[in-house]
């Protein structure tokens, strides 16, 4: 069975159309596939908790783990049970931290081996890379203390928040984070054991791009077709 993580820059949260989840849900399967929400970027959140209830409860079986409130529930019995995994955005270095408290690092590691699909949302879309640029610490900076199931570095936010493109590109440029992806709002991409499989858009401006050193301080950033979604 291979291993699939599917990048998303966009989704329940913000769309105004279901275009780039119902993509995620066709992936999964089934008619009603088990999606487990991680809210753990944005501290557990309520109101985006509640907007991924209300956006996808017709149309999966839905569930949530919290870990700040984690009463009585077992992070192995929930990520277990799942068809998707679906890491939502906020600060993504604080997650990485309290998830390695929880040992939740490893279940979704296991879970990635074990066939889930596994996929997310800015701080949920970047944490599968071995590095990333995040903005956890105020200004755009590398990170690298990623998860490290797929090579290299993620950017996300690359065509819509105006410090990401230059910060990743001179990030990738001197050496800072190793060669990677960066997604536009609006993109999503599918990789499946490691490799990029596709990359879709529902607008016709969104991009994945291929973003590599070029050995002299600068980049080449090489853009990725993109199937067009609706």
């Amino acid at each position: 069975m291979a291993s699939r993580i599917v990048l998303i820059g966009g989704g329940f949260a913000g769309d105004p159309d279901h275009l780039l989840d119902d993509y995620m849900l066709g992936l999964a399967g089934g008619d009603r596939p088990r999606v487990c929400f991680v809210p753990t970027a944005s501290g557990d959140a309520e109101g985006y908790i509640e907007r991924f209830h209300a956006e996808l409860d017709d149309r999966c079986r839905t569930s949530v783990l919290r870990l700040f409130q984690r009463g009585e529930v077992d992070p192995a019995t929930t990520l277990g049970a799942q068809d998707v995994i679906y890491v939502g955005g906020g600060n993504t270095a604080n997650m990485l931290a309290v998830w390695r408290v929880h040992g939740v690092d490893q279940l979704l590691v296991d879970a990635y081996r074990a066939g889930v699909l596994l996929c997310g949302v800015s701080a949920g879309m970047i944490c599968w890379f071995d590095s990333c640029s995040t903005d956890s610490f105020g200004p755009v900076r590398p990170l690298n203390d990623g998860l490290g199931l797929l090579r290299g570095s993620a950017c996300p936010h690359y065509n819509t928040e105006v410090a990401r493109r230059p910060g990743y590109r001179q990030a990738v440029g001197s050496g800072s984070l190793p060669d990677g992806w960066a997604l536009d709002d609006g993109a999503a991409a599918l990789f499946s054991d490691g490799e990029l499989v596709e990359s879709v858009a529902r607008t016709p401006a969104a991009r994945l791009y291929r973003v590599a050193g070029d050995g002299t301080g600068g980049v080449l950033e090489t853009e990725v077709p993109a199937r067009q979604l609706g």
